[in-house]
């Protein structure tokens, strides 16, 4: 199978393009850099070097890869913890979301690709009773309303483009290399490993529609994920 992942480099890029290729899958995956380009490379996928938000270079891209399934892992976060860098990277975070998928799924639909899976997030949900599920309301509270404006503009994106069946993956707090944890740091954590091995299992599993992805700590349920998809919270790297 074709898979296109955008954002190939970050902390969930990097362990499912070695999941991919190590299934026997033809990977092609961006990055904004040529060093990490390298390093894609390096784990048997295509590289492409380029800016989500150059629709054109997008397009054309994609088109070139004829992918079966587009993998959207985009985000815009500073590689460290830092409180006001995370409060000014909200703004860039919500644009990737909203007018990166967006040209993301134009550019799926061109290559006539059949299934697109989208990461999002499952720590937005409104305060309610626990287990929360992908049926309860997000959190509109004004504290959250920039980022939960990106994950509705992403979801819709994957959701609802012609032609595409789209599964939106929504990944808990992540831990783990390359994350801001190294354990788990708050309610319905989730390893990068279990995060890769979710997207990989969406490739061919599950229909159209929201999954929460996390550790089964009581705060989300993943009892959807596990039906459909076979997800598995305690999958790790061989």
């Amino acid at each position: 199978m074709k898979v296109f992942v955008a954002g190939a480099s970050g902390v969930i890029g990097r362990p499912l393009v070695r999941l991919l290729v190590a299934a026997g899958h033809t990977v092609s995956g961006t990055t904004r850099s040529v060093e990490r380009a390298r390093q894609i490379e390096a784990l048997g996928a295509h590289a492409v070097v380029l800016d989500v938000f150059d629709a054109a270079a997008l397009m054309k891209a994609v088109v070139a890869a004829k992918p079966d399934v587009v993998i959207n892992q985009l985000t815009d976060l500073p590689d460290e913890r830092d409180p006001a860098q995370i409060a000014a990277s909200r703004a860039g975070n919500a644009r990737i979301r909203t007018e990166g998928t967006r040209n993301l799924m134009a550019a799926s639909r061109a290559a006539g690709a059949e299934r697109a899976i989208a990461q999002s997030i499952a720590f937005v949900y409104a305060p309610g009773r626990a287990p929360l599920r992908e049926t309860d309301p997000l959190d509109d509270s004004e504290a959250q309303r920039v980022t939960v404006e990106g994950v509705r503009a992403l979801e819709r994106a994957a959701l609802e483009t012609p032609g595409i069946t789209g599964l939106v993956l929504r990944y808990g707090r992540l831990y783990g290399p390359g994350t801001w944890f190294d354990a788990p740091g708050g309610p319905g954590p989730l390893t990068t490993d279990a995060a890769a091995q979710a997207a990989l299992l969406a490739l061919t599993r599950g229909a159209a529609g929201i999954y929460n992805i996390a550790e089964d700590d009581g705060a989300l349920s993943i009892d959807k994920a596990r039906r459909e998809l076979g997800f598995d919270p305690r999958f790790r790297m061989p």
